[in-house]
Parts: structure tokens; C-alpha cells; sequence
């Protein structure tokens, strides 16, 4: 079913909540997964999660943010109490990552569920005070938008899951938002080499802007591609952005010995990656996830937002479209043909 834009109610603020008008709200791959068939969400679902706004109603209790706040919405809010939050891993919280919530009610009085708890592609959202995340006011909504997801996920995966360093060999599979922001992550980590890698030509221009040192199109002959330009090792991290088993594979041939994989796209339950007892062993690579960039967002969101106004992060060749509501369908097209990097609905 194509998405289509409709009025709703909204519910009612209550004590914890919060009231964000949308300004700026990013298309993700993951929002074209609850439609595509990767992801299963009851409906009717609002889409989107990638976004910023101004608060303008507080509930009772609230305390971190006021009316007028800018903020950044975060899809996985930690709670601060279960296991993983207390023991240093809020991005694995056991109340956050939930696909769908019920939240509102169409004009004939049916339940509505929101994406990830917030359903963002809307002129406003109804959410907790800890999905929100305070910025500063100078910072600009589209910006302010990538932040929740793309920039903190790719920049997350290089500087906190990899920790890739000084001179290394990256490459990155998949150029979307999140891949690019991985590959200017990687840049300014010191990375001597970032070979930016995706099945369409047309990303090349965005590689570039983005800091890559080397673009190559994906094809049968990637891991000897890839080794032609590391000394004939392989990359010493190698980042999949893409969410498909076949790319892991790729990323894994691509990797030195000793050399680590981080999966950063979110695939489908029944795509099944096969990897040898012997090649797991004699190759002695890593294979492991970055989930949210393993990032605390209320210390790291911030932390970006001071990075982009003092222009240390770029993140202007990101945003290849500008939309409303009603195009949205549309860039889920050109997502799913590998045509830009993010479009952006502004409000």
C-alpha cells in the first residue's frame, strides 16, 4: 500500500510528554522497510523518525526541555534502568527499538500506530520527554534532523563501534545517508584510505563530497578491487551500510585478515548470511553490528550539533532533495533505486 497523506487526532499531552512542532524530517531506508515488506508494522502506521522540531507544549513533570526548545527526536530513547543502560550500552535498551506504537486515532475514531514511537512525517508528534533531545537554536532543521539518525548512526559506527584510527584502510558499502556519513566519519578519523563503494555510478560526485579518497561501483570483481588499492591486504575496516546478505559477504572478501566488518544496515529477517567454519577461523576477522552508532544520543547528539556550527562537520551534500509530505512516496523510489542521498521533507 503507497503512502498517502491524512489527517488525524492527535492525543492529548499527558504528564512526561512533550508536543514538537516538525520542521525538518529526513527519509530513511528504514521508514522504506516498513513498507517494503522487511519490516511488518501494524497500520495504519505513521512514518518517519529522522527529524527535528520546536517544543510547543510541555506535561506535567517535564523538566529538560520548554516551549520553544529546539530539538532532535530520538527513535531509541533509553530508559536508564535495564541492564544494558546501566551497564554502558543505552543503545541496547530493553524498552527502546519498538517498530511501531499506538498513538492517535484517524477522523473516524480508529487507532493509529507512529514508527518507532513517533511517526515524524507529520506537521506535529506527541512524544515523551526523553525522545527529545535539546540543540541549539543557531543550528538549522535540516541539520538538526539528520542528526537523529544518519549522521549519528554512521558516525557512531566509525568512532565507536570500529574506533577506526590514524591511517587505516576503510570502505564503505552503500551510499546512502548513513553510508556517506560513515565515509566523512572515517576521513576525519584519520583514515588514510576510504574507498566508497555502490552499485550506481551516479554516487560518485557524493563520495567525494564526502571525503572519499577512491569510488569504485560494486560488481563481481569488488574484493579484488578493493585489495588493488590497500597493498593487496584488503581494508582494515569495512563498513555495510546496506542491509543485505550478499553485501556482508561482499564487506567480509573485501576485509584483511585480522580486519573488522561492522553491519550498519538493517536487513530481513529470512536473508541468511553464510560464512565457512574454516574462513571464520584462518581469517580471523570480526563480524559485529553497530545498533544507533552505539551512541548514547544525549550526550552525542549535542556533541554533533556543536560539530556542525563550528563547521568541523559538513553536512550540506547530504540533502540531495528538498520535499513535502506529499512526495514522500516518491523519493521511497528513488531511494529503492539507489538515486541520491537524503531527501528531506520540510515543513
Amino acid at each position: 500500500m503507497a503512502p498517502t497523506v491524512e489527517e488525524i487526532h492527535l492525543p492529548e499531552i499527558g504528564p512526561g510528554q512533550v508536543r514538537v512542532r516538525i520542521r525538518a524530517a529526513g527519509v530513511c531506508h528504514s521508514d522504506l522497510s516498513m513498507v517494503n515488506g522487511t519490516l511488518r508494522p501494524p497500520h495504519p502506521l505513521i512514518l518517519g523518525h529522522e527529524a527535528a522540531g520546536e517544543v510547543v507544549e510541555v506535561g506535567a513533570g517535564v523538566t529538560r526541555v520548554s516551549p520553544g526548545t529546539h530539538v532532535v527526536l530520538d527513535w531509541s530513547p533509553p530508559c536508564r534502568d535495564c541492564w544494558h543502560c546501566t551497564h554502558g550500552e543505552p543503545w541496547l535498551c530493553a524498552a527502546a527499538n519498538v517498530a511501531a506504537l499506538e498513538n492517535g486515532m484517524t477522523l473516524d475514531g480508529a487507532p493509529v500506530h507512529v514508527m518507532l514511537g513517533l511517526g515524524a512525517f507529520a506537521e506535529q508528534v506527541v512524544v515523551p520527554e526523553r525522545a527529545v533531545i535539546a540543540v541549539p537554536s543557531e543550528l538549522g532543521w535540516e541539520s538538526a534532523a539528520l542528526l537523529g539518525c544518519a549522521v549519528l548512526t554512521g558516525t557512531g559506527a566509525v568512532r565507536n563501534t570500529a574506533k577506526v584510527g590514524a591511517g587505516d584502510a576503510v570502505v564503505v558499502l552503500g551510499l546512502g545517508g548513513v553510508g556517506l556519513s560513515v565515509v566523512s566519519a572515517a576521513r576525519a578519523a584519520g583514515a588514510a584510505t576510504v574507498i566508497a563503494v555502490d552499485v550506481s555510478e551516479g554516487k560518485k560526485a557524493l563520495a567525494e563530497a564526502a571525503g572519499a579518497t577512491d569510488f569504485v561501483v560494486s560488481g563481481e570483481t569488488l574484493s579484488k578491487d578493493i585489495r588493488a588499492r590497500t597493498q593487496g591486504r584488503g581494508a582494515d575496516h569495512a563498513f555495510e551500510c546496506v542491509g543485505r546478505a550478499a553485501t556482508i559477504r561482499a564487506a567480509w572478501r573485501a576485509t584483511r585478515r585480522g580486519g573488522q566488518v561492522t553491519v550498519v544496515g538493517m536487513g530481513r529477517a529470512d536473508d541468511m548470511v553464510e560464512l565457512s567454519a574454516l574462513d571464520i577461523f584462518t581469517s580471523a576477522r570480526s563480524l559485529r553490528a553497530s545498533v544507533y552508532g552505539s551512541s548514547d544520543p544525549d550526550v552525542e547528539v549535542p556533541l554533533l550539533a556543536r560539530e556542525v556550527l563550528s563547521g568541523a562537520l559538513k553536512l550540506d551534500h547530504l540533502v540531495t532533495d528538498r520535499i513535502t509530505l506529499a512526495d514522500v512516496p516518491a523519493a521511497f523510489e528513488r531511494m529503492a533505486c539507489g538515486e541520491g542521498a537524503r531527501s528531506v521533507v520540510t515543513f
